[in-house]
């Protein structure tokens, strides 16, 4: 069985007070509405994750994850946070090459393969992000823009190190555009996304490997995408943001 995942990327929302109140309700919630076998993943800010992270020491299904992790050990690297940084203060997951950090900070497939070397060895657990803009879904080019995006930051990794990898697909074009990803469509691509994986390293590995769906997941439509063959959970965004709404996608299993 894989493992099933359900991670909340809060992005840049949140005050300390606010990021405190909001795990506590979601560490109470989890404890006592979640029974199923599901690795919950909250990744707030950096300033908050050894805050974040002693209020759910004590609950075993809940992990802290971090946004954005730097390629470079330690430095001259004004602003930047390592991957040893990171797992002094308790995280165990990072994400990796999410879109927004693609666009806005034009990151690119070899950043993105030395990102994913750096967090794993230090023992963290990348969860790597890919998916397709509008235009290439438009244009049916969608299977190969994301098996590019794959091959790419993972086709380098050795088998021992691709391990310890959880992905996630976001289909850029249905988020804000006011397109909606089907399950059939979400099933389609984590199935096309294992097919490759398969290939750069092997079917066992491939099977072993979480995939998470990424676009606009929410309470109304987790049940129906978890459901799928290749889904294998969330990385949730808005619906992050609020316990009440995150734990129902939890419980969506």
């Amino acid at each position: 069985m894989r493992k099933k995942i359900v991670a909340g990327n809060w992005k840049m929302n949140k005050t300390a007070e606010e990021a405190l109140s909001l795990v506590s309700e979601i560490d109470n919630m989890v404890k006592d509405e979640v029974n199923g076998d599901v690795t919950v993943v909250v990744a707030p800010p950096f300033p908050f994750l050894q805050s974040v992270g002693k209020l759910t020491q004590g609950n075993d299904k809940m992990h802290l994850a971090a946004q954005n992790v730097s390629e470079h050990d330690s430095g001259a690297f004004t602003g930047e946070v390592s991957a040893a940084m990171l797992k002094s203060v308790g995280v165990e997951y990072v994400i990796i090459g999410h879109s927004e950090r693609r666009l806005y900070h034009h990151e690119d497939a070899q950043t993105l393969y030395k990102k994913m070397k750096a967090a794993i060895a230090q023992g963290l657990k990348p969860i790597f992000c890919c998916g397709e803009p509008l235009e290439e879904r438009d244009a049916d080019r969608h299977f190969d823009y994301v098996g590019k995006q794959l091959h790419d930051s993972l086709s380098y990794l050795s088998n021992e190190e691709f391990d310890q990898v959880v992905v996630a697909y976001e289909p850029i074009w249905a988020i804000g555009t006011g397109r909606t990803a089907s399950s059939q469509q979400a099933q389609e691509m984590h199935e096309y996304i294992r097919e490759q994986l398969a290939r750069m390293f092997d079917a066992e590995a491939a099977y072993k490997t979480p995939i998470l769906y990424g676009g606009s997941c929410n309470p109304a439509n987790a049940q129906e995408l978890f459901a799928q063959a290749d889904v294998d959970g969330g990385l949730i965004g808005g619906a992050s943001l609020k316990s009440r709404d995150f734990t129902d996608v939890i419980k969506s299993f």
